[in-house]
């Protein structure tokens, strides 16, 4: 299967609401998003949700019979409503629970996904090859560092591949870079381990910050409550071409990386 571009999973935001709560109904108004939602997601009905997990940019809803595999594409949301709130345009499917509450999906692009499996879900297609979480001890500069050897790669393509680590997404990928003070073109396999050891704190800094502050709000994103979320306002290269940098005063410059903007401080970053 191919993989989904980048995106902000609200699990906290969710989890409340959900845990422990047994499915009554799964409406599902267009199955014809990235995958067409599969008829066995009516399996659902009557089972309760056990645990609320993400696994890279994948939210995980699990029941003692199998999992549901939901990823919000590029603009989709997951909001939490009360039964009989009116469904909107894009609003393709409902998860309604006994507590009265729904769980819906929006997605206006239709990128998102939502699946279903009764196998062990770590071993999903979809899941099966991806890296460590960030802000695990599986992750480290160690890591990457034997894992970039003889990579020519940009280190900044290198930190956002998910069969290397999962959930460095593009804006974070430039935060991190900026703070660790690499230089985003500079080829992977010409870094060295104390620089390395330094990128993947900042990486944790980074997604540690922004999850505490609600993600990053970028065009159509909301969170699970419908509010944008606000890390934005401490983006300190993303979005700030040709502003002064924090560190120097240099103007920064932004370049296109596999049709992404990257930002970054010509003097700061090497």
């Amino acid at each position: 299967m191919p993989e989904l571009p980048e995106v902000e999973v609200s699990r906290q935001g969710i989890t409340p609401f959900v845990l422990g709560e047994s499915v009554m109904r799964v409406v599902v108004r267009n199955a014809g998003l990235r995958w067409p939602v599969p008829a066995e997601i009516q399996e659902l009905v009557g089972l309760t949700i056990t645990a609320v997990r993400r696994r890279a940019k994948y939210l995980l809803l699990d029941t003692d019979w199998g999992t549901a595999i939901l990823h919000l594409g590029m603009s989709g949301s997951l909001r939490v409503l009360p039964h009989g709130t009116p469904a909107g345009k894009h609003d393709h499917v409902d998860i309604e629970l006994a507590n009265g509450k729904l769980l819906r999906l929006n997605d206006p692009r239709r990128f998102g996904a939502l699946l279903w499996t009764r196998e062990p879900v770590e071993q999903h297609p979809l899941l099966v090859k991806q890296g460590p979480e960030p802000l695990t001890d599986d992750f480290s500069g160690d890591w990457l560092y034997r894992h970039s050897r003889s990579r020519t790669v940009a280190v900044k393509q290198f930190i956002m591949d998910n069969h290397v680590v999962v959930g460095v997404g593009n804006i974070y990928a430039n935060e991190s870079l900026f703070s660790a003070g690499i230089h985003p073109q500079r080829e992977a396999g010409r870094i060295g381990l104390t620089r390395y050891r330094k990128l993947a704190e900042e990486i944790k800094i980074v997604l540690a910050r922004a999850i505490a502050q609600g993600g990053t709000t970028l065009r159509d994103f909301t969170g699970s409550d419908g509010k944008p979320g606000y890390f934005v306002q401490e983006l300190q290269v993303y979005g700030r071409r040709e502003q002064p940098c924090v560190g120097c005063g240099m103007s920064l410059r932004e370049i296109r990386m596999n049709g992404r903007s990257t930002v970054f401080c010509p003097r700061c970053q090497r």
